[in-house]
């Protein structure tokens, strides 16, 4: 490949990746939503996040594993626990890791 194929590609691809990012907030900026709307729209993100976060956990590898081995579901039960106890994020993320190098380092798994 020469180098005018290398960056045609890098802008192509540039393209087709922003393009959709950002002509909805182009376009839909403009326009007032009715607060049903709104409201319904508020929800997208944490459910897209819940199904992200369920598939990483209970699939790592691509297949549904919900045994006594998958170390991200023994990741996941203190970090939940803190999540939903203090509801702040940075003590949150500080379990979530300390659990998972725990699990990494003591039980080699």
């Amino acid at each position: 490949m020469d180098n005018t194929s290398i960056w045609l590609m890098i802008i192509g691809v540039s393209i087709v990746s922003l393009t959709p990012r950002i002509f909805p907030v182009a376009f839909f900026s403009r326009y007032d939503f009715p607060a049903v709307v709104k409201e319904w729209l508020s929800f997208v993100a944490p459910a897209v996040l819940g199904g992200l976060t369920a598939v990483s956990i209970l699939a790592p590898r691509g297949v549904i594993d919900i045994s006594i081995q998958n170390i991200y579901i023994w990741a996941f039960l203190p970090t939940i626990v803190v999540a939903v106890k203090t509801k702040n994020l940075f003590i949150t993320l500080l379990v979530g890791i300390g659990t998972m190098a725990l699990i990494y380092n003591f039980f080699g798994m």
